[in-house]
């Protein structure tokens, strides 16, 4: 069992970051979503470029897991999704409203009120790399860029939480070790 899977077809060099802060991390294909095939985790992550064809094929599963995904988070699981990095993406097998568009923008991440999801960028030194910004949401959005729109926003569902950032830099390990403590079980997906 793992900490933290990546929902990934092929290694990424992301994986040592998460040995670094000292979780226990794996790599499943998103097809996996919902079968006997994939581990019980804490933490399930879609990396940068999840819909984007030239890098993986991750994003061709998730349709079919749209149930697992929101099972798992409701049951006290964390979803934390970076961007597709394809022109325009919208978020259909989530359980809420969330249309994402490309555009490079270094920027200042600007907090809106206090969530514990802004921990993944508590040691960025600004300017942050941000690929884009979320046009169109029903979540919580937690931070903003330089012009106003949303970069990071958070649904909370049940007991565990999904959190999507179009921040393209290495996530900080206090996040991890928030959701890590807040989920005292690993969750099936």
């Amino acid at each position: 069992m793992s900490d933290v899977i990546l929902l990934w077809d092929c290694p990424l060099l992301f994986e040592k970051l998460f040995v670094e802060y000292g979780l226990e991390c794996s790599r499943a294909l998103s097809t996996s979503l919902g079968t006997p095939y994939l581990p019980a985790c804490k933490i399930l992550i879609l990396p940068t470029g999840f819909a984007n064809k030239q890098y993986t094929k991750t994003g061709s599963g998730l349709e079919r897991g749209k149930r697992s995904l929101e099972k798992f988070v409701t049951k006290g699981g964390t979803l934390l999704i970076f961007s597709p990095l394809v022109p325009e993406y919208e978020y259909e097998w989530l359980p809420f409203s969330l249309k994402y568009v490309m555009e490079e923008n270094s920027c200042t991440p600007h907090p809106v009120d206090e969530h514990e999801a802004q921990k993944l960028v508590e040691n960025i030194i600004p300017p942050a790399g941000c690929d884009g910004y979320f046009s169109e949401t029903d979540a919580q959005v937690v931070l903003e860029d330089d012009r106003g729109r949303p970069i990071m926003v958070v649904k909370e569902i049940g007991e565990g939480m999904i959190v999507a950032t179009t921040i393209h830099e290495l996530p900080a390990a206090g996040f991890f070790e928030c959701r890590a403590a807040a989920c005292t079980r690993k969750v099936k997906a």
